[in-house]
Parts: structure tokens; C-alpha cells; sequence
């Protein structure tokens, strides 16, 4: 699988997300065995949050790595709310504890709250000193809030890219890129169901031999400064998600993409879910 740098360390470019694991309890041991099998197949970078089901997902992520926790990259991230000096320290903490872990290797501000940024960066600071944390980055943070920021050791940007939500590409993505930080999607194949239904995509899935989503992932993975972190709880989504590595769009491919889904002329908002 390809690779990139995220933080000084080399991690596979398609992951695995966890948003809405941990909400049923009837789901929790086929969550954990489909992180386990993700793993097993290469997607070693986990992104969770202890927004995820109330600190659930952490749990189900504390399971699946029990015992191999040196195999795994291990990303959370941190509510607004509790964004101050002494609110970050504490739900670290708890996140640690839940994920049954000494240490986060990349922790995210998951959004733009109350508290300045330089109180929270300062808390990121410290608990890196602490060992707690190895780096620290932002999600849903446009380039006026990197701008902001200005803080080197931001080691990534986490925010919603797929054919249906690519106003990033405008300016936030090509900054992030002469930055050398890598962007991480979310919700690479969209979100709830319409894009892998898509009749363009489609298409293009059948002339590849591939899925949809694949065809999606790969799309995203065109850039090579950009990380996808899909969720898959089915076994043949994790070998999918794992394949999508290899499926190579051409400029026909990419045409029809834009046609379909056409590119930004301008500055738009930042899209979140």
C-alpha cells in the first residue's frame, strides 16, 4: 500500500475511520473484529474521537488494538469544548484510558470552539512534553483558521473530500500541499449512500473492474498529499478499501469526474458533517 509521512512516521495513505462505531451494542464485537482485519490487511492508522459515541468508538478501538498496539497509528481528537488548558489534559486522559494506551500519536483540536487557539496549541504542547501525545493537528479548519494558527508543528488538516464536496480544492488543498502537511479525509466515499450510486462513477467502476467506493477512494487518493479514512465494519469493504490502493484513474476517468462533479471556480465554505 502507499505511504506518506504524517508526522515523521510513514502510514498508509487509506485508513480506517470509526464514526458511529461504539453506538449499538449488538455491533461492538464485529466493530472490533472488522478493525482488527483492517489492520491485518494494512490500514494500520485509526482515527477516532471522543466525540465518536461519547468516547464508544475509543472503546472499540481500545479493544481491537489490545496487544498490538505497536502495529497501529493512533489518531483522536479533542471536543471545542474542552479545548482549554485544563480541558484538553483531562479528556486526553480519559481518551487515553478508554484506548487503553500511554500514548495518542496524533491528537486534533476536532473543530474551531470558544478557546483561543494559542491556549489550546499550548495544551497540545504540554501534553506532548508529557509523552502523552507524539504530535498534534486541527480537523474542519479553513485556510484563514491555518493562517491563524501559524504553528509549524501542525501536523495535519482532517476534513470532509469526496467527488461531492471538493471546494477544498480551490486554495485549502493546494496551501496545505506547499505547507508539505498532508490532508486527511473524511467521509471519502461520501456520506449516506448517494455517491456510491452515482451513475458516472458507475461507469468508471466497471470499466476498472472495481465498486464505486473504490472508484471514490481512488479518486481522493489522486493527490498524493492526501490520506483517506473510510469506515468499513464488512469484511469485503475493508479488502475494497485496501484494493482501491491500486485502481489508477486516467484523464478520461477524471473528465467524466468533473463533468459530473465539477471542480471549484471560486472560494466556497468549508463543508463539515
Amino acid at each position: 500500500m502507499q505511504t506518506i509521512k504524517l508526522g515523521g512516521v510513514s502510514v498508509p495513505r487509506i485508513g480506517q475511520g470509526t464514526w458511529h462505531m461504539g453506538e449499538d451494542a449488538g455491533q461492538q464485537s464485529a466493530e472490533v473484529r472488522a478493525l482488527q482485519e483492517g489492520i491485518d490487511l494494512g490500514m494500520t492508522l485509526i482515527d477516532t474521537a471522543e466525540m465518536y459515541a461519547e468516547g464508544g468508538a475509543e472503546e472499540i478501538v481500545g479493544q481491537a488494538i489490545r496487544g498490538r498496539r505497536d502495529e497501529v497509528y493512533l489518531v483522536s481528537k479533542v471536543y471545542p469544548h474542552n479545548a482549554s488548558t485544563q480541558g484538553v489534559q483531562a479528556a486526553c486522559e480519559r481518551s487515553l484510558r478508554r484506548l487503553g494506551t500511554d500514548t495518542i500519536d496524533l491528537y486534533l483540536l476536532h473543530w474551531r470552539g470558544q478557546y483561543p487557539l494559542s491556549e489550546t496549541v499550548a495544551a497540545f504542547e504540554r501534553l506532548r512534553e508529557q509523552g502523552k501525545i507524539l504530535r498534534w493537528g486541527v480537523s474542519n479548519f479553513d485556510t484563514d483558521d491555518l493562517a491563524e494558527l501559524d504553528a509549524p508543528a501542525c501536523a495535519t488538516n482532517q476534513v470532509l473530500y469526496n467527488p461531492d464536496a471538493r471546494g477544498i480544492e480551490y486554495d485549502l488543498l493546494p496551501w496545505q500541499a506547499q505547507q508539505n502537511m498532508p490532508l486527511m479525509a473524511y467521509c471519502p466515499i461520501g456520506q449516506g449512500g448517494a455517491l456510491l450510486h452515482d451513475a458516472t462513477l458507475q461507469r468508471i467502476a466497471d470499466k476498472h473492474s472495481a465498486t464505486t467506493a473504490q472508484i471514490a477512494l481512488a479518486w481522493s487518493l489522486r493527490h498524493p498529499e492526501v490520506i483517506a479514512i473510510p469506515k468499513a465494519v464488512n469484511l469485503n469493504h475493508l479488502k475494497q478499501n485496501v484494493d482501491a490502493d491500486s485502481v489508477s484513474l486516467d484523464t478520461d476517468d477524471l473528465a467524466q469526474i468533473d463533468a459530473a462533479f465539477p471542480p471549484p471556480m471560486r472560494k466556497q465554505s468549508l463543508q463539515m458533517v
